[in-house]
């Protein structure tokens, strides 16, 4: 079980996940009243010449401790989204499962946006490219740089749920019922 610094009444925290097995993104914004601030925002760099598994229990280990850190109240992730490289794809799989599995342990619920529905939220077109996206990450959140990339994913998703929050019931889809 992940112990977590105590839950604050003053608004809800996200933290934004977007897996991947070398360059996992995540980031933590939070709204109070009307406003999305930032709170923090990295990257979990797994070794290149690890083993598939060694990674994921790098990526296993450092959410552990970013849950501790912020204390999230929701989690947001990326969706799995159909790629010609099936291998690739299951990579990428292998890392939300673990993504998840924490977030469950921890008591979180989940709640998946596709990368089209994110990028549309933050940026107006759903085709915008990395770059565009990591840009208005930093104008939205007031950032003095530009964050990379796979974190100012991260970001772009946990703005997009806190965006979308009032109408959860249509708007997003919740993983926690499906992980035991």
């Amino acid at each position: 079980m992940i112990t977590a610094p105590a839950k604050r009444s003053d608004g809800v925290t996200v933290l934004g996940l977007d897996p991947g097995t070398r360059n996992f993104g995540w980031g933590v914004v939070r709204r109070i009243g009307t406003r999305i601030v930032h709170v923090a925002h990295g990257t979990i760099a797994v070794g290149g010449d690890a083993s598939l598994g060694e990674r994921l229990v790098g990526i296993e280990e450092a959410l552990v401790e970013i849950i501790a850190a912020h204390a999230p109240d929701e989690v947001s992730i990326e969706s799995l989204f159909f790629a010609k490289d099936a291998q690739a794809a299951a990579k990428l799989g292998h890392a939300r499962g673990v993504a998840l599995l924490v977030c469950a342990r921890a008591g979180l619920t989940a709640f998946e946006y596709a990368p089209a529905r994110v990028k549309r939220t933050v940026t107006g077109s759903g085709r915008a490219d990395k770059a565009q996206v990591a840009q208005m990450m930093r104008v939205l959140l007031g950032l003095p740089v530009t964050p990379h990339s796979d974190a100012a994913d991260a970001l772009a998703i946990a703005v997009t749920h806190l965006q979308g929050r009032a109408f959860l019931g249509t708007s997003s889809h919740s993983v926690r019922g499906a992980i035991r």
